[in-house]
């Protein structure tokens, strides 16, 4: 009986276990992760006038973002996020809304110490200080209240239309990057992808189901049949013998 009863366990795990796995396929298999950034310090951060506390690390070439407690970064088109800045990175399969916030051109601001035309004294924040102090600094508006205005001197806010404008004109030319495109034309060709394979996953599932439900009904056949008998056993022990 165990012998019997473990055999069925293990084909049934044997016929399961593909459907979990075809079952977990996603869009996001055969997407390479972005190549390491090597620090030799943790580094240190600026925030980014006229945006929802976006913080940016001005000492190296990529993009890198700290933004809602997760640090992002843009590869051939596609995001990755993690909790950390130099690994752990997994893909994002869409752009993350800050991002049209933030200004093309704010390298050159950087470097110039100005942000359109106002001087811009802006404060390089340790890494630390950033972990212990970013939740808090969002909540209290930290960078827009108490006369900071992002560091930016005699700041004048932009209306709230025109700054719609502006980033409906950022997605726009996001959009018509080629690496952008190409990432967008490999997502739909894997979206097809598993649109055709869906009927085929669908008429082989019944067919593993009918494999798995047969030995489970083999195996409960002799339990029957030992149940029975021992009913039968029982019922004759129970009668009285009877006198000639």
């Amino acid at each position: 009986m165990k012998k019997l009863f473990c055999s069925t366990i293990l084909l049934a795990l044997a016929l399961i276990i593909p459907i979990i796995a075809i079952a977990g396929v996603d869009i996001s298999i055969g997407i390479g992760l972005p190549p390491p950034v090597v620090f030799a310090a943790p580094p240190a951060v600026v925030v980014l006038p006229e945006t929802p506390d976006v913080y940016v690390v001005p000492d190296v070439d990529v993009d890198l973002f700290f933004w809602d407690g997760w640090w992002w970064r843009s590869w051939e088109g596609r995001w990755y996020r993690s909790h950390y800045y130099n690994r752990g990175w997994s893909y994002y399969n869409r752009v993350p809304r800050f991002y049209f916030h933030v200004d093309p051109d704010w390298r050159r601001y950087y470097r110039d110490h100005e942000w359109h035309g106002h001087p811009w004294k802006y404060e390089r924040i340790p890494d630390r200080q950033l972990r212990r102090n970013w939740r808090r600094w969002h909540n209290d508006r930290h960078w827009e209240r108490r006369g900071r205005d992002w560091g930016v001197q005699s700041f004048q806010r932009r209306p709230e239309r025109e700054m719609r404008e502006l980033r409906h004109q950022r997605q726009e030319q996001y959009q018509q990057r080629p690496e952008v495109q190409r990432h967008q034309q490999q997502m739909q060709e894997r979206q097809r992808q598993q649109r055709s394979q869906e009927p085929q996953r669908r008429m082989r599932e019944p067919q593993r189901e009918q494999r798995v439900r047969q030995p489970e009904q083999q195996h409960s056949q002799p339990g029957d049949q030992e149940r029975r008998g021992e009913s039968q056993h029982e019922k004759s022990k129970g009668e009285p013998d009877r006198k000639e």
